[in-house]
């Protein structure tokens, strides 16, 4: 009753998998997946105890609409897009209809729908592995090591990286316009949004200077990011690197810089200055990939309102 597990068959047993209509088991002699909507009918009348063929169809792994809940969970709680994940969290919480509201809720999100079938595709190819695992030691057999392809990077392909464009402005500051009234709405939920912190924020995070600047375009032609910034003298300084929120937890933020910084002319720069708000702090592990250092730490302390005091 061995059997290869070859790409061919992990597909079919993928697609079988996910069949909650018919019965579908293991032909070990053929090494194809038999049944279907006639399942039962098929295998009475094929699988006889007495006979040669006995133990010649196998069940697949088990998987059920149990299973394909927790999957669901399991991506969304991985996914670092914080727009996408509130939103797939609230249609996992509906109850009856949750496949189709998940399913609903990822169609407006192209990317993110992406990222959902590599996921799941390598999560299933996985626990098919380990089904055929437990076969292999049943037969005396070692495991193979083999893992499915990493998936995770495939929707980058749909964007492209390119040098910015004149007509790239206005969708840029329209952007940017976006991500101020967030950077706002964050100081507005601390304690510094009084006393000028947003007049001096509003400063520092100007209106952007498109003198040096690249963008990152989705499948369809529209504006997902951009990196920008000026030179003074022989330092660059990149003053905004925004992302959309719909494709944010992508990897878009970090291409978008990797690829800036390659396009600069090291012969005329020979600094490149980056301000990080607090609330972005997760971004600097990227830049101590690129080598980046801290320059300045800007620190600082609300004093409390005495007024009233004795």
């Amino acid at each position: 009753m061995q059997f290869e597990l070859t790409d061919a068959l992990i597909e079919d047993i993928l697609f079988s998998m996910e069949d909650q209509e018919g019965e579908f088991m293991l032909d070990t002699v053929e090494g194809v997946v038999a049944g279907g909507i006639d399942g039962p009918d098929f295998f009475d009348e094929n699988r006889d105890d007495g006979d040669e063929d006995s133990g010649r169809y196998i069940a697949l792994p088990e998987w059920d609409s149990a299973s394909g809940f927790r999957l669901m969970e399991r991506f969304v709680a991985a996914l670092r897009n914080p727009l996408v994940r509130e939103e797939l969290t609230t249609a996992l919480g509906q109850g009856r209809g949750v496949f189709r509201a998940f399913k609903n809720t990822l169609s407006r999100y192209p990317e993110a729908e992406k990222l959902w079938f590599a996921y799941k595709e390598k999560e299933m190819k996985r626990e098919i592995i380990r089904w055929y695992n437990g076969l292999l030691e049943e037969w005396g057999l070692e495991k193979i090591g083999m893992e499915p392809e990493d998936t995770g990077d495939l929707v980058l392909e749909d964007f492209r990286f390119r040098p910015f464009r004149e007509e790239d402005i206005t969708q840029a500051r329209e952007l940017h316009d976006h991500c101020l009234q967030e950077y706002r709405n964050t100081l507005a939920e601390t304690s510094f949004s009084a006393d000028g912190m947003l007049d001096e924020f509003q400063t520092l995070f100007s209106d952007p200077s498109f003198e040096a600047a690249m963008t990152a375009e989705s499948a369809a032609g529209e504006l997902a990011g951009y990196v920008s910034g000026e030179k003074k003298g022989r330092v660059f300084y990149i003053q905004n690197l925004e992302v959309k929120a719909e494709f944010r937890g992508l990897g878009i933020g970090e291409i978008l810089l990797v690829k800036f910084l390659e396009s600069l002319d090291s012969t005329e720069i020979s600094q490149v200055l980056l301000d990080l708000p607090s609330w972005a702090e997760n971004f600097s592990r990227v830049l101590h990939r690129e080598s980046f250092k801290p320059y300045m730490v800007r620190y600082c302390l609300k004093l409390r309102d005495l007024s009233g005091w004795e």
